[in-house]
């Protein structure tokens, strides 16, 4: 779906910061960044609590706001903006996600044993930056394999459980796992350096 004339309008509004552009771009938005928090979740047995979902919102609030907008200058408007915000609020959450595992693991914050998984993400926060924007994330993945494309695009750029992906692909769920990490291995050695 391409970028229609109401998100373009309130985009060059927030970025022209226009009085009240900003708060129409988060009465719009509030609720695709809120379904991605809660969905990244889901999808990786993390327990949240109401103020994790506001901690969350807020992290991926100040990413699209960071030096200036400039994820936001970077839309080149090829698909809905809702899209390009859905990829951008996942990677924000899948890192804090990341760096709170870290942090908990050093004793700088303690969390419940139950809300977080030791394995969030094959990928590590570096590996997440350097994948920018979903066209690129496309095009990796067009060089996989149909199947593991598949896993790989449902899995990350869709946010869908092993379950969720078993039961869409008719796959064996114990054979996710495994073709995941040969996918991202393959990533990592064709992925262009940042």
């Amino acid at each position: 779906m391409a970028l229609t004339s109401i998100d373009r309008d309130l985009l060059q509004r927030c970025l022209s910061h226009d009085r009240h552009g900003w708060k129409d771009f988060v009465d719009r938005f509030i609720g695709l960044f809120i379904h991605v928090v809660h969905h990244t979740a889901q999808s990786r047995s993390v327990d949240l609590h109401a103020e994790d979902v506001d901690d969350y919102c807020s992290e991926i609030l100040m990413a699209l706001l960071k030096d200036d907008a400039a994820v936001l200058r970077k839309f080149r408007g090829e698909s809905s903006l809702a899209t390009y915000l859905t990829v951008i609020s996942r990677r924000v959450v899948v890192h804090q996600m990341v760096s709170r595992r870290q942090a908990a693991a050093m004793g700088h914050v303690s969390l419940n044993s139950n809300s977080i998984p030791e394995e969030i993400t094959g990928f590590h926060a570096d590996d997440l930056e350097k994948l920018e924007d979903r066209e690129q994330i496309q095009q990796l993945v067009a060089t996989l394999p149909p199947q593991e494309g598949n896993i790989l695009r449902l899995f990350y750029l869709e946010g869908k459980s092993y379950q969720q992906i078993s039961k869409i692909l008719g796959v064996p769920v114990n054979s996710i796992g495994p073709t995941l990490t040969k996918a991202r291995a393959h990533l990592k050695q064709n992925a262009p350096a940042v």
